[in-house]
């Protein structure tokens, strides 16, 4: 969950604030702020900094720029679609999961469970990212900034979920099968 956490900061940080003010300039500044100061404190730390939080300082930069210049939100709405939209094609990479999954649980499931669970969150980054360009071009920022806060976050939380208990079950199963053996 911390690399997950790290990979998102600066979208979490939008969201966060542009729920708390309202105010989609402000919560675009801040997170492009917030991905500067992350990848300067990696930077400092001497950690690797990996290919998804550079595509999104990139992505920030970019589009919360062209928001905040142009004064249009429309730029900062469609961002999530492209970062969702690059998200599933790396998602695409088999074993991508890996490095999400404690020890514990790499070792006691199949590749295929691994992998198809990695091909389900592609599958769903990818639909997030077209139903937010959906919602982006035919709602205003504050119906948008519900879909992006609760429904694509929710939507992530309940795929995590499931997931959860679906790959602790097998766990479990695989582990007592090792006793009963």
């Amino acid at each position: 969950m911390k690399e997950f956490l790290n990979d998102m900061l600066s979208t979490i940080s939008f969201v966060v604030l542009y729920a708390l003010t309202g105010d989609i300039y402000l919560a675009t500044g801040a997170a492009i702020g917030v991905g500067f100061t992350q990848i300067g404190y990696f930077r400092l730390r001497g950690r690797r900094i990996d290919a998804m939080q550079w595509l999104s300082l990139a992505l920030v930069v970019v589009f919360g720029g062209a928001t905040i210049y142009l004064h249009d939100a429309r730029f900062i709405m469609v961002k999530p679609s492209i970062v969702h939209g690059a998200i599933a094609l790396v998602m695409l990479r088999r074993g991508w999961m890996g490095r999400y999954l404690p020890p514990r649980a790499v070792e006691n499931l199949s590749r295929a469970m691994i992998d198809g669970w990695g091909y389900g969150w592609a599958a769903l980054m990818m639909a997030l990212g077209l139903t937010n360009i959906a919602v982006a071009m035919t709602c205003g920022p504050q119906i948008w900034g519900y879909f992006i806060s609760f429904g694509a976050i929710g939507a992530k939380l309940v795929l995590f979920g499931v997931q959860y208990m679906v790959m602790r079950a097998a766990v479990v199963r695989r582990l007592a099968a090792r006793a009963a053996a």
